[in-house]
Parts: C-alpha cells; sequence; structure tokens
C-alpha cells in the first residue's frame, strides 16, 4: 500500500511539475519561434505576395512548437528536424509524381512513408507527416515545384528555423539546444 502510495505521488509531481509555467521560458519560446517563423515571413514578402504560400508552410508551424518549446525532445532535435523535413518531402514529392490525381491513395501513402523512412532513418519528427501531406495536398504552385519543394521550401525552412533555435536556445544559462544524449 505505501508504494502505490509513493507511486501516486511520484505521479501527481511528475503532471504538475510539467504544467508549471516558467515565465522565463515562455518568453525565450515566444521570442525563438517568433524571429524563426518571421524570418521565412519576411523572406517569403520580398519574393512573393501575401496571399502566395509558398514558403510558410504549416508543418514549420509544427516544428517551431518542439524546437522553441521543447527544446529536449528528442523529436526537436537538428537531426530529426532536418532529415525528418526532408526525407518526408522527398516522399510526398515522389507519391505525388506517382498518384497526381488520386488522393485517396497518394495523402495516407505519403503520410505513412514517410512515418516508416523517419523510423528507418531515426529522423522522426512528427511535422515530417504534414510536409509529405503539404507536396500532395499544397497548392498548384507547391505542387509545380516537384523535387524543387524538398530545396525550397523546405530545406532552406528548416535550415533557418534551425539556426534560429540555435541562437535563441542558447541565450541562457538554462537553455540548451540540441541536448547531449
Amino acid at each position: 500500500m505505501s508504494k502505490l502510495k509513493r507511486n501516486i505521488r511520484k505521479t501527481r509531481y511528475i503532471l504538475y511539475r510539467e504544467t508549471l509555467i516558467n515565465p522565463t521560458e515562455m518568453f525565450w519560446s515566444f521570442l525563438g519561434s517568433f524571429v524563426g517563423i518571421g524570418s521565412i515571413a519576411f523572406i517569403q514578402s520580398l519574393y512573393l505576395d501575401d496571399t502566395s504560400n509558398l514558403f510558410l508552410i504549416g508543418s514549420f508551424g509544427a516544428s517551431s512548437v518542439l524546437i522553441y518549446g521543447a527544446i529536449h525532445s528528442p523529436l526537436a532535435q537538428p537531426r530529426n528536424l532536418i532529415f525528418g523535413h526532408v526525407v518526408s518531402a522527398i516522399i510526398g514529392v515522389a507519391v505525388y509524381k506517382l498518384f497526381p490525381s488520386t488522393l485517396w491513395i497518394a495523402a495516407p501513402l505519403a503520410v505513412s512513408l514517410s512515418i516508416v523512412i523517419m523510423q528507418i532513418t531515426k529522423s522522426l519528427h512528427p511535422p515530417g507527416g504534414a510536409t509529405a501531406l503539404i507536396a500532395v495536398i499544397g497548392s498548384e504552385k507547391i505542387k509545380a515545384l516537384g523535387f524543387l519543394y524538398v530545396l525550397s521550401p523546405i530545406l532552406t525552412g528548416t535550415l533557418l528555423l534551425f539556426l534560429v533555435a540555435l541562437l535563441f536556445n542558447n541565450l541562457t544559462k538554462n537553455r540548451r539546444y540540441p541536448t547531449k544524449k
């Protein structure tokens, strides 16, 4: 019975500790994600009008949650961030080229294959699934890029997010990114 009570206390502590709000951490998460996403949006604004959403894709928002808000997560580490997006983009474009008019096959196949390939390459990054899906369901401009989608917006955007994460996640002594194993 005492072991059960001890386990309940530990569980409560862990759950409570995970939900504590640290204003300093929140500030750096906000600032890093603001500058990371803002940099991509700024570069996009130099080349495209506001309605041409080509460089700023949804999966970058999800990556920002990990690399600025959950920096110690294995899923947020550079290998996972960069390779997860790149392999998923390659899979997404390849699947779209194979099944350009069969969405009910292309969409799930792109996501599912990207998950398996990320697992095989030890680069699992959940936003990578969205990156693969965007290659299949994205705008006509995204689809027209073909494999250039892998280089830009994916690789360039991911590298920019990574560089900002390196800068902002290492400005204080309490935050270290990437984490060491």
